[in-house]
């Protein structure tokens, strides 16, 4: 299922391993061999992205289950929403590669990944994407018909978000549609319909996700800038930390207004819940603004890697508040 050639401006890291994975990731231990450049192109062995996904669904869901009561079926949800966010995820990293490969090979930290570095040949690649896509569908058919057209709608902005580095400055705006989605998803699915609360919940996504890949752009600064690649890192430059700044505070308006659309009804006490949760989020957005170092890629990975601690802030909030 894979192949052994190698790209005349790459080869492969050490057994095939990815340069910038988690080290000692469990792809690498103890996924069968053969299936290890699949789920590498899917990013398995990088879990960062699939919090990217799942925390934005459960905000969706959590907080149109605060607004109207937990029902048997959100039991299902909750567990859709995880299983589709892995596959529409490693469907998307598929897609992305695909689309990539050939400047993932210049540059330093990708090159190593199974596309660029010949362990996965590109007709097998869409096999898989087509196999993820089909799996992902299949579950997205157990929810109504509201949640069912609002997830296809997102296809969309899938298939355009690769090509957004090559002619806008704004790359992750798109990858912020592409990611806060499930907002709407999850609340659709629970509640029938779609209302204000999630949209502000999803715009607050939208403006978190610029936050945090701005950050992880700024790795791949020197390369994209060689290779004509665009990005908000490199549009922001020196200024990117008061940019931060400014997106930490939309998100916040936004993500503050949605909570007191779908909890204003509960009362006091769950909303003021909600509302600290958002409180919590925005200051530790602006500590990891002061403490990231934009010229070091290993603290920016890091700091990248903390939106999973900003998230699910407020998921347990939302949680807390649903219990109240």
């Amino acid at each position: 299922m894979t192949e052994n050639r190698q790209t005349p401006e790459s080869s492969p890291s050490p057994a095939g391993t990815v340069a910038d994975a988690v080290a000692g990731n469990w792809v690498d231990r103890i996924a069968p061999e053969r299936f290890r450049p699949y789920l590498r192109l899917s990013r398995a062995d990088r879990p960062i992205g699939f919090w990217t996904l799942i925390i934005p669904s459960w905000w969706g869901l959590f907080a149109a289950a605060g607004a109207t009561g937990w029902r048997a079926q959100d039991w299902w949800i909750l567990v859709a929403v995880v299983l589709g966010s892995f596959l529409m995820r490693g469907a998307g990293c598929t897609w992305n590669d695909l689309t990539d490969r050939e400047f993932d090979g210049r540059v330093e930290r990708t090159r190593s990944r199974p596309l660029p570095s010949g362990q996965i040949s590109v007709r097998n690649a869409y096999r898989w994407l087509a196999l993820q896509l089909a799996l992902a569908f299949l579950i997205l058919l157990t929810f109504n018909a509201t949640a069912i057209w609002v997830a296809v709608a997102s296809l969309a902005l899938v298939a355009l978000y690769p090509f957004g580095k090559r002619f806008t400055w704004w790359p992750q705006f798109i990858l912020g549609l592409n990611l806060s989605w499930g907002v709407l998803v999850a609340w659709a699915a629970h509640a029938g319909a779609l209302s204000f609360a999630p949209l502000f919940l999803f715009l607050g996504g939208v403006s978190w996700t610029i936050y945090y890949d701005t950050i992880y752009a700024h790795q791949d600064i020197e390369d994209d800038t060689l290779i004509g690649l665009k990005s908000t890192a490199r549009l922001f430059g020196r200024d990117t930390p008061s940019w931060l700044n400014l997106f930490t505070m939309i998100s916040v308006l936004m993500w503050s207004t949605g909570v007191i659309f779908a909890l204003s009804g509960r009362g006091a006490l769950p909303l003021g819940i909600a509302l600290a949760g958002v409180l919590a989020m925005g200051w530790h957005m602006n500590f990891l603004t002061r403490t990231v170092d934009l010229s070091d890629p290993k603290s920016c990975l890091y700091t990248f890697r903390e939106l999973r601690t900003t998230g699910m802030i407020l998921v347990v909030a939302l949680v807390l508040a649903l219990l109240v």
